[in-house]
């Protein structure tokens, strides 16, 4: 399937929010993200679902898709907002209208939870949606510059980024060596992996996978990446790029365990593949935006990534 870029977003469209998975903790998080996009220049138009409570979900899952897929068919809407992510994005895949989004392609953002629309979307749909902050977990609090540059960049601008600055290191670090050049797909680690086996898993073979976590003790990410092992994941990939892994350890001092870097070096080290760790994209407050699907190039023995080709058209 032949990929395809949203158009670039220009001062005064309009971003419509959503919440495809579960509702701020607070509130009041949605006014403040809004008052944001709104003080940039930005119109903006809710969802009318947002706001409403099922549980752990914002809302029914007819209602939290309808508001996805309403937001695709509203031609005055010119990109998609995320409000957070939590948990529930996995219930409404099969209620997206993937066709809809195909001929009406625009900007779709969100990260953690939301890799499992982003996936579905760029397998079913070939469209390429952005890894990156939220309306109420990033944009309704004191969003750094870093994040927020490098964000509306990507957003706004139809020029290729080159190769990416981090904010506290000059380069990446690298469990292999090597170089290698392709698309790149995933996300959250567990989000990923528990598409596997369902209509919604990408294809791999000569893509670049994005891994990230929070909160997954080390035991846990084990298992994750035996599973990806088992499902020959590293073969078929030309290159891993390893994000943040956040308050990834055993709290516990009493409890034997292998440390996240054990586990990775596992698994990871004699792959064949270059694997670069210390990239800065995931639950952490200066975040680099990927933008899922682009062409970019990694480089493990130098440590850097380059973005080939712009987000948007």
């Amino acid at each position: 399937m032949r990929l395809i870029k949203p158009e670039r977003l220009k001062k005064g469209d309009v971003i419509g929010v959503i919440s495809p998975a579960s509702s701020p903790l607070d509130p009041t998080k949605l006014d403040s993200g809004v008052k944001y996009l709104e003080k940039l220049g930005y119109r903006v138009e809710i969802g009318k679902n947002v706001g409403k409570v099922n549980g752990y979900l914002a809302g029914s899952d007819e209602e939290r898709a309808d508001d996805l897929n309403s937001m695709f068919r509203n031609k005055d809407i010119k990109a998609i907002m995320c409000l957070r992510g939590g948990y529930g994005a996995f219930r409404i895949l099969d209620k997206i209208n993937y066709k809809l989004i195909r001929s009406n392609p625009k900007i779709f953002i969100g990260f953690s939870e939301i890799t499992a629309i982003q996936t579905a979307i760029l397998h079913k749909a070939g469209l390429i949606t952005f890894a990156g902050p939220m309306v109420a977990s990033d944009f309704a609090n004191s969003v750094s510059s870093y994040t927020e540059e490098l964000f509306w960049r990507l957003l706004t601008s139809n020029k290729k980024l080159g190769r990416l600055r981090y904010p506290d290191q000059t380069k990446l670090s690298g469990i292999t060596k090597g170089s290698a050049t392709g698309r790149i797909l995933g996300g959250n680690l567990a989000v990923f992996n528990a598409l596997i086996g369902s209509p919604y898993f990408p294809l791999l073979k000569d893509r670049i996978l994005l891994l990230e976590d929070v909160a997954e003790l080390p035991y846990k990410i084990d298992r994750m990446f035996n599973q990806l092992k088992m499902m020959k994941v590293f073969n078929k990939v030309k290159g891993i790029v390893l994000g943040r892994f956040v308050d990834c350890y055993e709290h516990d001092p009493m409890k034997k365990t292998l440390t996240l870097g054990e586990v990775m070096e596992d698994y990871l080290n004699g792959l064949k593949i270059p694997v670069v760790y210390t990239f800065p994209h995931g639950h952490i407050k200066d975040k680099v935006t990927v933008p899922i699907g682009i062409n970019i190039k990694m480089n493990a023995t130098k440590g850097f990534i380059e973005y080939n080709e712009s987000a948007v058209k």
